[in-house]
């Protein structure tokens, strides 16, 4: 008599990656934020920011989710810094900060560049004293580095990435 009963505690995660594929995820993501680490040493800029190592590990670890599309990743990271910055001309208060992550999601969502890391962008743009412009271009530089090193992890695993560009 066999028993369709599942254990009580028996995983509906998703399987467990391929070896090769999660040691090609993982250095692809640490050379990627490392990179973004040497060119923020060599342009004076900060360019590793929390949200974009968020960025690289849904480009690494999920490429064909639409959050990790290049349209959403630069696009979501330019839109929510600018909207960052300019709720931040107004006020450097978390109370601003707040406000400029939820209107990111807004402005993301009516672009279409949805990126849920992007709203913590806004977080740190709103906070921001000066420096504004170097901000948004920085995010944009550090987005467009990570989506180079998704191109460099698909050719490495001959998997497709993008799924779309625009």
């Amino acid at each position: 008599m066999t028993s369709d009963v599942k254990p009580i505690f028996a995983s509906r995660a998703p399987a467990r990656p391929a070896i090769s594929t999660l040691l090609v995820a993982t250095l692809t993501s640490t050379a990627a934020l490392t990179a973004l680490v040497a060119l923020g040493a060599l342009s004076g800029h900060l360019l590793l920011i929390p949200p974009m190592a968020a960025s690289m590990a849904l480009i690494a670890g999920a490429p064909s989710l639409p959050l990790a599309q290049p349209r959403h990743v630069i696009g979501g990271q330019v839109i929510s810094a600018i909207v960052g910055v300019t709720v931040g001309l107004a006020s450097h208060s978390l109370w601003a900060a707040a406000i400029a992550g939820g209107f990111a999601l807004g402005a993301m969502l009516l672009t279409r560049t949805s990126h849920s890391p992007a709203a913590a962008t806004a977080v740190i743009g709103a906070m921001l004293t000066q420096g504004h412009i170097s901000f948004v271009i920085c995010a944009g530089l550090g987005a467009g580095v990570l989506v180079l090193f998704g191109l460099l992890r698909s050719t490495l695993k001959r998997v497709a990435y993008p799924a779309y560009w625009w």
